[in-house]
């Protein structure tokens, strides 16, 4: 075991896959010379050369659509966004392209693109370096969209998502970056795509969040818990396909549910995963399905006192456990 960041997760990841299989490449804005913005990709170019490493212009539309080429012809690109505010240019490619590719060929045809994206707030970006937009890709079948919350998880599901067949939506929080450490094996291991995590048992309520909010959630629950209210604590990992069969049996035990999301409310992640639990699982609530979210405003603010204001946090989540709970 070696105790490692969420990027050095992330730097494991493509230089082992990049080793075991000489079909991975990489390519973005300013990866290869100058080792990533992030520097995520830092000391690859020197050691798989410039062909496998590749700067790219400043044109999400072309490192998307590169991908897309050149995983049509056998490859398995691993395109970075430097940032999820300028992946816009790039929806063409993804929606028409990689989303649609197996089904539009009968199966003959797969896309095994995997883009990692560089997301979140909480860093005091403002407006164009803190988005998520992940709700973007969920709707689209024919993708897979992560966002892993651990550095195990940064790991073992880029590792799944390069050796799949499917185009994957990568997020990873840069909140996260250099933040959260944890102890990861040295050996070979992936994460399964498709799966939650449970990471904390309960019997009061069930709490479902994903990526920073994981992290925000848990301060809640171990303070709840201080309290003596026992909530069980889901980080969903994968938000496409959703493990709906955790999610629900979760429910099931606790018959009252809290979603938390860092994006704003409307037509989120969690307005789905709300449905379906409504929709499914309504003989087994207790209370209404509540959810904490973003604001819904049109960007993040870039000064700290409002961007912390926009986004959900301890005291917000748990204020509304207690809510859920008071029904």
């Amino acid at each position: 075991m070696k105790k490692v960041t969420y990027i050095e997760a992330i730097t494991q990841a493509l230089d082992e896959e990049m080793a075991r299989d000489e079909r991975v490449f990489l390519i973005g804005e300013d990866i290869a010379v100058y080792g990533g913005v992030f520097k995520a990709t830092k000391g690859l170019l020197d050691k798989y050369g410039a062909e496998r490493v590749i700067d790219s212009p400043i044109s999400e539309v072309y490192i998307a659509g590169g991908s897309v080429g050149a995983a049509l012809v056998g490859l398995r690109p691993v395109p970075e966004i430097q940032f999820a505010d300028f992946i816009t240019p790039s929806m063409d490619m993804i929606i028409q392209q990689m989303a649609k590719m197996r089904y539009r060929t009968g199966g003959q045809w797969t896309c095994p693109v995997t883009m990692r994206v560089c997301c979140g707030a909480d860093i005091a970006g403002g407006l164009y370096h803190s988005q998520t937009n992940e709700q973007w890709f969920v709707s689209q079948p024919g993708l897979i969209v992560l966002m892993p919350s651990t550095p195990y998880d940064a790991k073992g599901l880029l590792k799944s998502a390069i050796r799949g067949d499917d185009p994957v939506i990568y997020f990873e929080h840069k909140r996260l970056y250099r933040w959260i450490k944890e102890e990861i094996p040295e050996d070979d291991f992936t994460v399964p795509i498709g799966k939650a995590a449970i990471r904390k048992e309960g019997t009061d309520l069930t709490l479902v969040t994903y990526g920073l909010m994981y992290h925000r959630s848990l301060e809640a629950v171990n303070s709840l818990e201080e309290e003596g209210i026992s909530v069980e604590l889901i980080d969903m990992r994968t938000l496409l396909p959703w493990d709906r069969e955790t999610i629900f049996e979760s429910v099931k035990k606790t018959s009252k549910v809290v979603l938390v999301q860092e994006t704003s409310k409307t037509c989120g992640v969690m307005a789905e995963v709300g449905a379906a639990i409504a929709e499914e699982m309504f003989d087994y609530l207790d209370a209404p399905v509540t959810r904490v979210c973003g604001l819904d405003v049109p960007a993040v603010p870039f000064a700290p006192p409002m961007e912390h204001f926009f986004l959900p946090n301890a005291e917000k989540i748990t204020r509304a456990v207690k809510k859920v709970l008071e029904y």
